[in-house]
């Protein structure tokens, strides 16, 4: 239970109080200040943070506590009729007239009583009101000598018209009155208790929710079920509710085992959370948590959940944070490879991933940018905050900007009503990687030039700035300073996002990982579809004799399809050459008047000059292997056969 707290600027009252407090068995419940009206505010403003639950005060005190509104409950020690009787019949004896005049300052809490109260004793009285402690000072200042007998009032009123010069007399209120100021304190502080007990019960209980919810007393008697612990122990409420635990869970009973944890829970008052209990079929998850008020266990709350429905709930939430793509997946050990190109490449995104600035990416399409990106995010400070991937040229110009930076309600036909957050928004404390940049409007290029500058986006159809933490990471498989030369891409845009930069090499500058490639997707997709296979070395030369225009993506998936498709578990150049037909579609025709190629075959001609021709074919088709091979009047197998006894690799210039 709380305490009481009595304030008083009379220290007369102060000592009656504890006498009165000490007959009624209230002493041991209530802190006694002795405190001016100037400061008694200051003071109960200070106890709204402690145990007390009711002020006791009187007079002027009483009035000002009541106007602060504060959240303590104002118990106001009242002055019956027989106290103000009792004071007129002092101040007659004081002046030793029969009908003195008498000026009563009163608080407006106390006036009207006071007033009425004259007119039945027939007192000649006159009542000043107050409102402030500023009252009394300016009322005395101004009230003369003459104008009255005798001054009656409060301790504070009294002793300024002492010093003013005029005859007083303080008003003390009776024993009654203090009595019942006690009695009205403890029956709010009771309400109190009980209020608060109950608050404490439902809060915990709500936070707990899981399922199933039961909470107890300390004698293990329920107090709250909820339906779905009815369902689990097949009982309703009313069977349960004001019953103890072991009326129903003896030692037969699949529950008993968690009246140990209980008695645990409440003699040590911690929680025990995540207790796993087989009952019948099914896997239960179990929490203890104490109830505590006042630094006193007054009971438990015991929640239970279907295990398998945590899973169910933990899938839908990975589900849906996943379909937001505001997480990043991948680390650089992901990104695999052994050649020298790959290494510097990972080395820099490294460094750069400890210094939060912006970061632009240059690399063929297929090279892996984003895995680039995703790993610099993981690798940073923000590692914890969201990853946010837009691709540039997958929105429409006029849905670019409203996806960026958000728009507001009624900004658009079909805008949402609430409005929505753009992507910088959400990307607040995080990165946010804008993957082919050189695709992006002019207009769009501007807006997000500001953004960089400002960190603060502005919603379509708003009129406020919001604030935003965010990391730029920035993608394109495009020359961007040749777009800046054609006024295709705002120049200051370019070096604001060129701070730190890095060049992923494309697939066929990176010496040996061609081969190391190939064999990792061959055993991932062995692996997945049940179907081993393994190439022979001469089908890992002929695929590094391919120029791979789609760098990863193109040979990743490549490799899955022949995974799929090829019938035989050694896959050699022959099978390759059978099921990769159509490795060159992507280029121009050619035609055989567009190359000089002599009728006489190439096996009559020297090595030398072998090459020669085969090089020249190769440039006139553009490294087209089956164009070429047509022109030269020799099977591909044959064509890259040669290929490798001149040591030729393809390099493809497309027009």
């Amino acid at each position: 239970m709380g305490k009481i707290a009595f304030i008083a600027p009379d220290k007369i009252l102060l000592e009656n109080s504890k006498k009165i407090a000490h007959e009624i068995a209230c002493y041991e419940d209530t802190d006694f200040y002795f405190s001016q009206l100037n400061d008694a505010v200051i003071l109960a403003k200070s106890l709204e943070y402690s145990d007390v639950d009711a002020i006791i005060s009187r007079y002027g005190t009483a009035y000002l506590l009541t106007e602060a509104n504060l959240n303590i409950p104002i118990v106001e020690i009242m002055i019956t009729g027989q106290d103000l009787a009792q004071a007129f019949f002092e101040a007659k004896k004081r002046t030793k007239l029969q009908h003195p005049r008498i000026t009563y300052l009163a608080f407006n809490n106390m006036a009207n009583d006071i007033l009425r109260l004259s007119k039945i004793l027939d007192i000649e009285l006159q009542v000043i009101s107050l409102n402030s402690t500023e009252d009394i000072i300016s009322t005395l200042d101004h009230l003369p000598l003459s104008s009255t007998d005798i001054m009656m009032g409060g301790a504070n009123a009294m002793e300024y018209a002492a010093q003013k010069g005029f005859l007083t007399h303080l008003v003390q209120s009776g024993e009654c009155s203090l009595r019942e100021a006690f009695r009205s304190a403890k029956k709010i502080l009771l309400a109190r208790s009980n209020e608060r007990k109950h608050t404490e019960e439902f809060l915990t209980v709500i936070n707990a929710m899981r399922e199933g919810i039961i909470s107890i007393n300390t004698t293990h008697h329920i107090r709250t079920i909820n339906e779905a612990a009815e369902v689990f122990l097949q009982k309703n409420a009313k069977e349960l509710t004001d019953h103890r635990l072991e009326e129903f869970l003896t030692t037969q009973h699949p529950l008993f085992p968690i009246l140990p944890l209980i008695d645990e829970c409440l003699a040590k008052g911690q929680r025990i959370l995540d207790k796993i209990l087989k009952i019948g079929p099914l896997w239960i998850t179990f929490n203890f948590l104490p109830i505590i008020v006042k630094k006193k266990i007054i009971g438990a709350a015991i929640t239970t959940q279907d295990i398998t429905q945590i899973q169910e709930m933990e899938i839908k939430i990975r589900h849906e944070v996943l379909t937001k793509k505001f997480i990043a997946h991948y680390q650089f050990s992901d990104i695999l490879g052994g050649s020298t190109e790959i290494a510097e490449s990972k080395r820099l995104a490294n460094e750069f991933a400890k210094i939060d600035t912006t970061v632009l990416l240059f690399g063929e399409s297929g090279t892996g940018k984003e895995l680039f990106a995703q790993s610099i995010h993981n690798f940073s400070t923000r590692n914890n905050g969201p990853f946010v991937a837009i691709n540039c040229a997958a929105l429409p110009t006029n849905l670019l900007e409203s996806e960026l930076f958000g728009y507001v309600d009624g900004a658009f036909t079909g805008a949402k009503r609430k409005g929505k957050a753009g992507l910088f928004e959400m990307a607040h404390r995080g990165t946010i990687f804008l993957d082919e940049i050189s695709e992006m409007d002019p207009y769009g290029q501007s807006r997000l030039l500001r953004v960089l500058q400002e960190r603060q986006v502005m919603r379509l159809g708003d009129d406020k700035y919001i604030p935003i933490d965010v990391r730029v990471i920035a993608a394109t498989n495009k020359h961007l300073p040749d777009l800046v030369s054609k006024g295709k891409f705002r120049q200051d845009l370019f070096y604001r996002l060129k701070v730190l930069t890095i060049q992923i090499p494309p697939l066929r500058e990176r010496t040996g990982d061609i081969i190391f490639l190939a064999r990792h997707f061959l055993n991932h997709y062995a692996l997945k579809y049940n179907r081993p296979h393994h190439f022979t070395s001469s089908a890992e030369i002929m695929l590094t004799t391919y120029n791979w225009p789609g760098n990863i993506r193109e040979l990743r998936y490549f490799i899955e399809r022949l995974c799929i498709i090829v019938p035989k578990t050694i896959i050699d150049e022959d099978l390759l050459e059978t099921y990769w037909d159509d490795r060159d579609d992507i280029l121009a025709p050619i035609t055989t008047n567009q190359v000089n190629i002599s009728s006489d075959s190439l096996e009559t001609t020297s090595p030398t000059d072998e090459k020669s021709h085969i090089l020249s074919v190769l440039k006139t088709t553009h490294s087209n292997i089956s164009q070429a091979a047509h022109l030269l009047e020799i099977d591909r197998s044959t064509l890259y056969r040669k290929l490798r006894i001149h040591h030729i690799c393809i390099q493809k210039n497309y027009k």
